[in-house]
């Protein structure tokens, strides 16, 4: 992230003016500029799922669900090993009233992604899912070419060719 800054001047409605003022007192920011800045970027990153689809992003989908709904818990797990290169990794935990709060961390092409999280707001059962992106990525887990370091270290082989007898 660059730490050059740019200004910017903005006018609104005085309502919105305080409404802006109270939010940034009551989540503790040091500024205006600071929450402006973060509700750029989310709408930056639903632009970019929306207009770019084949774009790279990486966010979370966080669905709460009733488990007393039939088969909701094994219709999710079969959805995500649909989206088995897309879901990188799931946490769940039972709530009050048998629900359950089940957030998922994802990487993949925003349609991808966006059809992950309609194919499980889907589901019977499920009362509420967001699927929240950035447009940051997690690096590689593994390489695409060749053995990576962790295969080379295991099998014994060399990565960088091979070696005169």
């Amino acid at each position: 992230m660059s730490t050059e800054l740019a200004r910017l001047s903005m006018s609104l409605p005085a309502d919105l003016f305080r409404q802006l003022d109270i939010m940034v007192e009551e989540r503790g920011l040091p500024s205006r500029s600071q929450l402006i800045a973060e509700l750029i970027r989310h709408s930056l990153a639903k632009h970019e799922a929306r207009t770019r689809p084949d774009e790279m992003l990486a966010g979370t989908i966080t669905i709460v669900y009733r488990g007393d709904r039939g088969r909701v818990r094994q219709q999710l797990a079969e959805r995500q090993t649909e989206f088995l290169k897309e879901v990188i990794s799931s946490q769940h935990v039972f709530l009050e009233d048998d629900q359950s709060l089940e957030v998922l961390l994802v990487q993949g092409p925003a349609v991808r992604l966006a059809d992950l999280a309609d194919a499980l707001r889907g589901i019977r059962g499920v009362s509420q899912l967001e699927l929240v992106t950035t447009t940051a990525l997690l690096p590689p887990l593994h390489e695409q070419d060749g053995l990576d370091a962790a295969t080379s270290a295991v099998t014994g082989k060399a990565a960088r060719g091979t070696e005169a007898a």
